[in-house]
């Protein structure tokens, strides 16, 4: 009996130990399938600035007028800071007076995705990662949207 009662408990025990070292895994795995170039944050911290970090991984705003690409008007392209996927064009680009950098519509609508229940949260479709909001207080002649995006989430190049 007390022989059973062993193999049950080491039983139990190896079962156990084994959920808790593939739960991460998985997450990872899951998170890898819905964002093909996902990274952990460890990662992310090792390729990007502070500031892109903590826009980018952190979720966080950049100072309103208090960027690079807000008054930026030049032709070209923006660039995720974190992959360089094209993102918006400077052809979508206008003065929204709110202090961002704000488009009209991305390059391909499939280059980001909008989390509408965190707050119309604008992300990188390939990584997740934060790039900004959308608000529908855009032109009304260009579609309604205002893509408001943190210049730290963004690399521009020029045409």
């Amino acid at each position: 009996m007390k022989t059973l009662f062993s193999i049950l408990l080491i039983s139990l025990f190896f079962m156990s130990s084994g959920c808790g070292q593939t739960q991460p895994n998985q997450e990872q795995t899951q998170t890898s399938k819905k964002f093909p170039l996902y990274k952990p944050n460890s990662e992310w911290k090792k390729i990007l600035s502070p500031t892109t970090y903590e826009v980018m991984v952190n979720k966080g705003t950049e100072p309103a007028f208090n960027n690079p690409y807000n008054s930026l008007y030049q032709k070209g392209i923006y660039v995720s800071a974190a992959t360089g996927e094209p993102l918006f064009s400077s052809d979508d680009k206008y003065d929204s007076g709110t202090g961002w950098p704000s488009f009209t519509k991305p390059i391909n609508p499939q280059a980001v995705i909008v989390i509408k229940e965190n707050s119309n949260e604008v992300i990188e479709a390939k990584t997740g990662l934060h790039l900004g909001h959308v608000f529908n207080d855009g032109p009304v002649d260009k579609g309604g949207k205002r893509y408001c995006m943190n210049s730290a989430a963004l690399k521009f190049i020029k045409k």
